[in-house]
């Protein structure tokens, strides 16, 4: 009997202990809180950059056609000045030609920055808020200690350039030719006289063809920074390229005094068809210096 009745109590004590009633658990509960990661307050590095050329509100639809196509053209030819010089080096005959032996990566950089430099405030206005356009022959000008970044086309320029598209065409060769003949070689140069493209490095160190070809060979670092040369190039390296490939149309240089040059500048009215030769003067580009001096091309 002893051992019936301490198996029968053992068995009483292991339902009194596995009784859920009688069991009292503790459990410990996590709770999980998400927090949003805050918002990074750096921007991006570029912010604010403007990829094309600004166009004044002072030009009319007609006008900022013209300009917004010309300034296309601008880029176009100085991108290609860039792309040629890094194809063929200091070893292209052209290079030689208009910068001597000086190295490549002044003129590189003065064409990449017409084509990707940040253009933001660099204005092109079709008003006449200096009173320049109303002297005879003016095509435009750099409005210079006015205000340094705005260049103002006067209406002289949108009846006398010609398109990128003519390169080589009426008769025109580089070595004859006005260099502001066509919208992207004036253009390139009035974006040379603005700081934030020529950052006053790029001058007039030399002007006509001759002196452009001869400062290459006795003044290659002036060369390398000279408006007038780097228009020369960029014109010659895209006729020579793309124009008449292999060709070009360099043509040889003729002295002519400026008085047969001015003789020969024929402007064509709106009812007119009369072709401006492309040996005379076209439109002027004129601007100050901070001498004072007045330089008109």
């Amino acid at each position: 009997m002893a051992p019936l009745r301490l198996s029968l109590l053992l068995l009483g004590a292991s339902s009194v202990l596995a009784s859920p009633a009688r069991v009292v658990r503790q459990e410990t509960v996590y709770a999980t809180q998400t927090v949003a990661a805050a918002a990074p307050s750096s921007t991006a590095w570029n912010a604010g950059a403007v990829s094309d050329y600004p166009i004044h509100s002072s030009c009319n639809a007609t006008e900022r056609a013209q300009l917004t196509r010309a300034l296309g053209e601008t880029v176009k030819l100085a991108q290609h000045a860039k792309e040629h010089i890094l194809r063929w080096g200091n070893s292209s005959e052209i290079y030689q030609k208009y910068f001597g032996n000086a190295s490549t990566g002044e003129p590189i950089g003065w064409f990449e920055k017409v084509v990707n430099g940040d253009k933001a405030g660099v204005i092109f206005r079709c008003d006449n808020p200096d009173g320049n356009c109303a002297q005879e022959g003016w095509g435009g000008h750099w409005r210079g200690s006015n205000a340094t970044s705005e260049t103002v086309i006067c209406p002289l320029s949108y009846s006398t350039r010609w398109s990128l598209e003519s390169l080589c065409g009426l008769g025109y060769t580089v070595a004859n030719g006005a260099t502001n003949f066509y919208w992207a070689s004036d253009l390139l140069h009035r974006l040379f006289h603005v700081p934030k493209i020529g950052e006053g490095a790029v001058e007039h160190y030399a002007g006509e063809y001759d002196e452009v070809i001869d400062l290459a060979q006795t003044h290659s670092d002036e060369a390398v920074k000279n408006s007038d040369t780097l228009q020369y190039f960029a014109l010659e390296a895209y006729a020579f390229d793309i124009a008449v490939p292999g060709e070009g149309c360099a043509g040889k240089w003729t002295a002519t005094s400026s008085e047969v040059v001015a003789s020969q500048t024929s402007v064509p009215t709106a009812t007119s068809s009369e072709v401006p030769s492309v040996t005379s003067e076209a439109a002027k580009e004129c601007h100050t210096h901070a001498d004072g001096v007045e330089h008109c091309t």
